[in-house]
């Protein structure tokens, strides 16, 4: 192909190609995985095979076959191809590269295909700059990220874009991409060894070929190979995880949602998991303070002096020495009885606060500090409780334009029971007071 500007290739041809390179596959059949992507007549399969594009974004987990989709396209379009890696090219070049196109555009009335591999390393203002030559028709543009494009891509470019998502790959494709790269280097590896580098690379075929790479780099052809000598020389796996990607958050929502549904079993599993990757244990303390008023509340006030006691337990202990102090956390709010009536009484108090920050406090609930105030009527008629009895006196504390409401309503669960009684027995001295 012509006019084809490449992070794939090099002006030299090296002869030391890492096995990923040598093995990616070269037609959308050899890919795998991503059946139901590019299943016939699908959308992608579709432009890809009449070579008729509109702009796409490719979203997946590492190694799921991004950038071998946008080597295919490159291969077999017609149209001009430029592609670059937001990791080292500045928006700078790209944009420079844009107007290149713009000008052919005009000039030879033909398109040009932009690839962008992690796009999401430019910024949201960086991004705006692609708008323009996307509406103008000067580039179609395809970009690959690992990111969730809803977080990372901005709206205006989001709303001009597909997004194709591709799944992270299952161990059996795995161990056939590993397969298949042998046969390339006609080379034999025990089947065992094989499963073994399918589940240790978490879906990811680079991952499986960079270890597969590493084994035959250190045992010989006819040397014993097992899974026990594979796993010294590979070490112990660094587990799945991204502190700072989509992954972070789906599984603090999957320890968050598992305590919400009452099972300490998952709920320990999922802080495990992140607890032993790495993650922050304050970060998920953080998150677990948060939950005792929102998921618990009052329904077991305790949820939020555990709470409180395992952060500071984070704090002095340090890890991984707090570990049992956030798992007995866990286990507690995962058994505690569940309320969010606190939560919801707070939205809708919230809610009636941003549309009547304008109403005045009632003159009889102001302070009164100083004589002037109260000439004015600051406190006037203001009833001090402790001075009727059961200590209750009833009175309105709203604004008197915005009538009484009610937000927080007790669950019937746990101690929230007993503030219902309490609620009650207010209701009906106020009720009595009324009368009187």
């Amino acid at each position: 192909m012509k006019d084809q500007l490449d992070i794939f290739a090099d002006q030299m041809k090296p002869t030391n190609i890492p096995l990923a390179e040598k093995a990616r596959p070269d037609s959308l059949e050899d890919i795998l995985g991503q059946e139901k992507l590019l299943s016939e007549n699908s959308a992608l399969r579709t432009m890809i095979q009449t070579g008729k594009y509109s702009s796409f974004i490719l979203w997946g987990p590492p190694g799921c076959g991004k950038t071998t989709i946008a080597r295919l396209i490159q291969q077999k379009t017609d149209q001009r191809f430029l592609a670059f890696s937001a990791v080292l090219a500045s928006i700078k070049d790209v944009r420079e590269v844009m107007k290149e196109a713009e000008y052919t555009l005009h000039t030879e009335n033909r398109g040009t295909i932009l690839f962008v591999d992690e796009i999401h390393r430019f910024n949201k203002a960086q991004q705006d700059a692609f708008l323009h030559f996307i509406e103008s028709g000067a580039i179609i543009l395809i970009g690959a990220t690992t990111e969730n494009p809803s977080f990372e891509v901005i709206p205006a470019l989001l709303s001009r874009c597909h997004v194709f998502v591709l799944e992270s790959l299952g161990e059996p494709h795995l161990k056939s991409i590993t397969e298949r790269a042998l046969e390339k280097v006609d080379r034999s590896i025990p089947d065992d060894v094989l499963d073994y580098i399918a589940e240790l690379s978490g879906g990811d075929a680079r991952k499986a070929l960079n270890y597969l790479e590493i084994l035959l780099n250190q045992f010989m052809e006819g040397e014993s190979l097992t899974v026990e000598a594979a796993s010294e020389r590979l070490a112990k796996k660094a587990m799945f995880y991204d502190k700072s990607g989509e992954e972070h958050y789906n599984l603090i929502s999957a320890l968050h949602k598992s305590i919400r549904g009452s099972d300490p079993q998952a709920a320990l599993y999922w802080l495990a998991r992140m607890l032993e990757a790495g993650e922050d244990p304050l970060y998920i303390v953080r998150r677990l303070v948060r939950f005792a008023s929102e998921d618990v509340g009052l329904a077991d006030p305790n949820a939020l002096q555990q709470a409180i006691a395992a952060k500071d337990a984070v704090h002095f202990l340090g890890m991984p020495e707090a570990d049992n102090a956030i798992a007995q956390l866990v286990v507690y709010l995962a058994t505690a009885p569940k309320s969010n009536a606190i939560y919801h009484a707070y939205k809708l108090a919230r809610d009636d606060a941003r549309k009547t920050s304008h109403l005045g406090v009632p003159m009889h609930i102001r302070n009164a500090p100083t004589q002037l105030m109260k000439d004015l009527d600051y406190g006037k008629d203001y009833a001090y409780s402790h001075d009727f009895e059961n200590h209750y006196r009833y009175q309105n504390y709203f604004p008197g334009k915005m009538g009484e409401k009610t937000y927080y309503e007790p669950s019937p669960f746990g101690f929230e029971k007993d503030i219902r009684k309490r609620l009650e027995w207010w209701k009906k001295l106020r009720e009595k007071q009324e009368k009187d």
